[in-house]
Formats: structure tokens, C-alpha cells, sequence
């Protein structure tokens, strides 16, 4: 949802860096007056924010607005993969079907994943801990093992990753501010 703003020439100046964004601009002539309407994000888009910060806001939507489906994506398979997995009997059929629903989501989705940047990839791992309740470490874990696990861990840290880090909405209240905005729940 877009708040519409209101700008009479000469009344009201929003700062230069807030109209540096790409928002959508139009006039319009209300009780025989012109005025320009401006189209911006409601919130978080301040003017004490220089322009550095509302590019960095701007990144981060894009990168909430890419990643989003795929959280939702894996929250729905894992249910459904929890619902069908309560139904086998005995440890060698279910592992035999964790196997086969891990290489169907690997032929579906790891050419996309695969272009994921770094920071898209801590973002999704934050979402699917939103959407699921569990970190990406408890689901590696549970599905794969602990020494899987731990190896996962090691090599993601190598690029900054960390597979226990919890999706906080007070901390991370950009990313929740995002997801409303967007209407991506």
C-alpha cells in the first residue's frame, strides 16, 4: 500500500534525497490547483535519511521482495513433507523418501538458488526461520544429520553465514516492515 503525498509548489520540499528514489510522479489539478503527487514507501523513508540509507533500504526490499517465495516455498514443502512423512513406517522408507523429496526440490530450484548473492542467501535463511519456526541449522539437522550439519556450518561461515541465526522481528523490523508493505504474508 502507497500513501499518496500531497506536494504544493512552494509549501512543501521534501529533501533531495528522498527524491532521488524511483518513485512514481504525476500532477493533477484538485480545486483548480496543481499539484504534483508523489508516490513513496510510508514509512522508514524519513527525511533525516540521507541517500546512502534509503538505497540501503531500497536493496534490502529487493532482496525481501526475491527471496519471500522461496521461504514460503519451503515452508509448504517441509509441511507437506512432515504430513507424508507421518505416514511411512520404519527408518529406511522415510529416509528413502526425505532423499527423493530433496532431489525433486534440487532439480526444481538450484539453478535459482545457485544465483542467490550472499546477502540474499542470509535473508532467506532469516524467512524460512520466520516462516517454519525452525533456524536452517535444526532443519539441516533434523533431515540430514548432525555432521552434515556441522559441516554446512563451517562452509557457510566461510562466507558470512550462519545457519543458527534466528529471525528476530524487533531486529529485523525492516525486513517485517517489507513483508507488510508488500503484502508478501
Amino acid at each position: 500500500m502507497r500513501i499518496i503525498l500531497f506536494f504544493i509548489i512552494g509549501i512543501l520540499a521534501l529533501p533531495t534525497q528522498a527524491q532521488t528514489d524511483t518513485s512514481k510522479k504525476e500532477t493533477a489539478i484538485i480545486d483548480g490547483d496543481t499539484v504534483t503527487l508523489k508516490y513513496i514507501d510510508p514509512v522508514l523513508i524519513s527525511q533525516s535519511m540521507d541517500a546512502s540509507k534509503i538505497e540501503e533500504y531500497q536493496r534490502l526490499k529487493r532482496r525481501v521482495k526475491k527471496v519471500m517465495p522461496y521461504a514460503k516455498l519451503a515452508a509448504y514443502k517441509m509441511q507437506v513433507m512432515e504430513d507424508n512423512l507421518a505416514l511411512k513406517k520404519g527408518k529406511k522408507e522415510r529416509k528413502k523418501y526425505i532423499k527423493q523429496c530433496e532431489q525433486s526440490m534440487k532439480d526444481l530450484y538450484m539453478s535459482q538458488l545457485k544465483d542467490l548473492t550472499i546477502e540474499e542467501g542470509k535473508i532467506l535463511m532469516k524467512l524460512i526461520h520466520r516462516e517454519t519456526g525452525q533456524t536452517t541449522w535444526e532443519i539441516m539437522k533434523t533431515y540430514r544429520g548432525t555432521s552434515e550439519a556441522i559441516f554446512w556450518q563451517a562452509f557457510g561461515s566461510v562466507y558470512g553465514h550462519d545457519m543458527k541465526e534466528e529471525y528476530d522481528p524487533v531486529m529485523d523490523y525492516q525486513i517485517e516492515h517489507i513483508i507488510k508493505l508488500l503484502h508478501l504474508e
